[in-house]
């Protein structure tokens, strides 16, 4: 009988290892969805800091469209409460700050990204800053507005585009900004 349970219990151990073996040797998912117009574009990793907070949620991921004018999600909702403070992910220069449809938007063109530049969108926001402006990474340039989210809860949709071409800003940040902590194996039982 002791023997019986011996083998079940090394079977399930030696079967989580290879599980978790596999997951830590898996090549990370794609940034781009599969037939994507823009799955061959290049984004650099030129961020230094989340737009909210340190490791603020991702409540909607980005959900690239099959056209130009077909439904997807251009960009990624991150929770913010109204009032957090609005960071820009990288220098640049703000080429927007104002309202949009009556959500305050603040856009910034990414120094040294290539022509046409990379640019990154963030909205609703209270503009700090103006067009023009120089801003460094982390640099405040707006607090979350309390209205105009399409989030059900307050959220700061994050957006990046090079010309016409919307890209995952999540592809902006180096992967151990992404990374959220470390590895948890689950007790066998």
């Amino acid at each position: 009988m002791r023997a019986k349970r011996c083998v079940r219990v090394c079977t399930r151990l030696i079967l989580l290892l290879v599980v978790t073996v596999t997951a830590l040797l898996a090549p990370p998912p794609p940034l781009f969805a599969a037939g994507s117009p823009v799955a061959d574009v290049t984004v650099p990793a030129v961020g230094r800091t989340w737009p909210v907070g340190l490791r603020p949620r991702v409540v909607r991921g980005w959900e690239p469209p099959a056209s130009v004018y077909g439904p997807g999600h251009r960009g990624v909702d991150l929770t913010a409460a109204p009032g957090t403070p609005v960071r820009a992910v990288a220098a640049g220069r703000v080429s927007f700050a104002g309202r949009v449809a009556g959500k305050g938007v603040v856009s910034v063109e990414l120094t040294g990204t290539g022509d046409p530049p990379l640019r990154t969108t963030y909205e609703p926001v209270t503009a700090t800053v103006e067009e023009g402006d120089e801003v460094g990474p982390g640099e405040v340039i707006g607090t979350v507005d309390a209205t105009g989210s399409h989030c059900t809860a307050a959220c700061v949709h994050w957006g990046l585009r090079r010309g016409e071409t919307y890209l995952n800003p999540l592809a902006l940040l180096p992967p151990w900004l992404l990374h959220r902590g470390p590895s948890r194996l689950l007790p066998v039982h």
